[in-house]
Parts: C-alpha cells; structure tokens; sequence
C-alpha cells in the first residue's frame, strides 16, 4: 500500500503553480428557462423543469466575491458545468474548496487525470479516507494536484462525498482542460456535458433548443470542444457541417463517450453557418440533448 502511494505522488516540477478558489453552493435551477422545446414546439408547465440543486462556483481568491465558472472566450452558462480549470503539463494545482451548502451537506472534489497524494483524493471512505472526502458546511480544504506527462487532454471533476450520487445528478461536476508544454492555447473553448438531470436529457444542464448553450466561432479560429459525460449512460457527440481526426488520424464527425469519460477534439473553423451540434442517440435528442453552434464572419 504505501509502495502504490508514493507511485502517485506527484514527481518535482518546474511548472507555474496555479491557484483556484472554488465553494459549493445552493442554487434553484432551471432545466428549460423558456419552457419550450424549439424543434417540436412542445411545451413545458411553469415550475416544472425548476429543481434545487448545489453546484459549483468559482470565487476570487479568499472566496471574497463570486466569479463567472467560464472565461473569457466560451459561451456556456454559468453554474453548470464548474469552473473550467485551466492549466499546462507540468503545473502544480491548488484547488481550495469550500463548502457553502445550507442545507447541512458534506461535500467534496475528485480529479481525474492528474496527479495527487491520497490526502487530495476528495472521495468518501469511512475509516480510510480523511477530510479531503468530508468537507463539511462551513469548513474548506486544498486538494494539490500536478498536471503530468500524461495529463494533457480534458478531464473530469466531481463531488464523491457521501452525497456523490445526489450531486452529480443535480449538476455537481466540471472539467479539467490541460494543455502540452508547448500547445497553442485554442481561439475558442466550448464546454459540452451530456447529462440525465430532472428526467430530461441535457446539455450542460439545460434541454432543448433555445435554452442550451449556443456556441459561436469565427473562420479561421482554432476550436476547440471538451466533451464529458456524467451520470450512468453513453452519448453521442455530433457537430453537423464538420469533422475531425481521431488519435490515428482518421477522419470522423461522431465519437462515444461513456459515464465519466472525457475527450476533446479540435480544427480550424471555415464552414461559416448555423449548425446543429447534439447526443445522435435519438432518444436523447428528442429528450433535450441538442443545441447550435454558429460560425460567422463578424
């Protein structure tokens, strides 16, 4: 056992050291903000696609004031998914988490795809595990973390308290986006979270055309699209009007991904328009899981 912690401890590095102030926190979310569907003109009763849920939030440092979860250059709402974290191979990590449900629950973060002592785990074992899976209301931890050699792509954070099942499936994850040592910082990162949530299907917790995010780009930008699933199903991602190259380098414009599964893919837009991007399980496009990307000239 300790010969498996000292393996994933995180090795010395030469990388930026990266500060990241994050709380969860109550919120009453809406699923469909204008209660219809788009594509079908169904429409939905007032209150019924709202939901209590906690999310996460990105704060200033010290959690003095509430942030935007997305930077500069992407389009998704704000609250669901978390905040985009951004770093580089070989950066170190600070998340410093800091509970503000109301309600009296624990919580916690885990990380994928990166590398961390067991004291940064964030998941919930009793007798094993220690405060990092048990942050209880009002107290805070710092998970350390340390983008590797094999951390470049995008990866996926989420609660794995003792609440784990309840806060992913109100929303309680986000994504990681590390770059190679010397990769370009893409023009455009779009976030897209396919998710079962309140008996809908979503898209970074809404459903339905006109209430998903709408992702935009301009010709010649360098795109790129982190792509995650959460909850216990797989999905389909399809952007209509274009394609990609796998890690062999072999074209393709749909790609699967499984629960808890991430990826990313990238080009260089020059197919001006309005496009329809979406899960191509039917089912779940017709249960709210689709929404526009538009590429436009100015």
């Amino acid at each position: 056992m300790v010969a498996a912690y000292a393996a994933a401890a995180p090795p010395p590095t030469s990388g930026a050291v990266r500060h990241v102030w994050v709380a969860a926190v109550p919120t009453t979310w809406n699923l469909v903000p204008n209660q219809r569907d788009a594509i079908s003109g169904v429409r939905h009763p007032p209150g019924s696609t709202v939901l209590p849920t906690v999310v996460y939030r990105r704060y200033t440092r010290g959690w003095r004031r509430p942030a935007r979860n997305g930077p500069r250059g992407t389009d998704n709402h704000d609250l669901i998914p978390g905040p985009l974290i951004r770093a580089r191979v070989g950066d170190r990590l600070r998340v410093h988490f800091k509970n503000l449900d109301e309600a009296g629950r624990p919580h916690s973060m885990h990380f994928h795809g990166v590398r961390y002592r067991p004291s940064s785990d964030g998941s919930y074992l009793p007798g094993f595990s220690g405060d990092d899976g048990d942050v209880r209301p009002g107290e805070s931890w710092t998970y350390r973390l340390t983008a590797g050699r094999d951390s470049a792509g995008v990866w996926p954070y989420h609660d794995h308290s003792r609440t784990m099942d309840a806060s992913i499936a109100g929303g309680m994850y986000g994504m990681l986006s590390i770059l190679g040592r010397r990769e370009r910082v893409p023009d455009r990162e779009h976030q897209v979270v396919f998710a079962a949530m309140g008996g809908l299907q979503t898209i970074d917790g809404r459903a339905f055309v006109g209430n998903t995010p709408v992702f935009h780009a301009r010709p010649g930008e360098l795109v790129q699209w982190d792509v995650m699933a959460m909850g216990s199903e797989h999905h389909t991602f399809h952007v209509h009007g274009h394609r990609w190259r796998d890690a062999n380098g072999v074209p393709e414009d749909t790609r699967t991904v499984g629960p808890a599964e991430s990826f990313r893919v990238r080009w260089r837009e020059q197919a001006p328009g309005t496009w329809l991007y979406h899960c191509h399980v039917e089912s779940h496009m017709a249960q709210g899981m689709i929404g526009i990307y538009r590429v436009t000239r100015r």
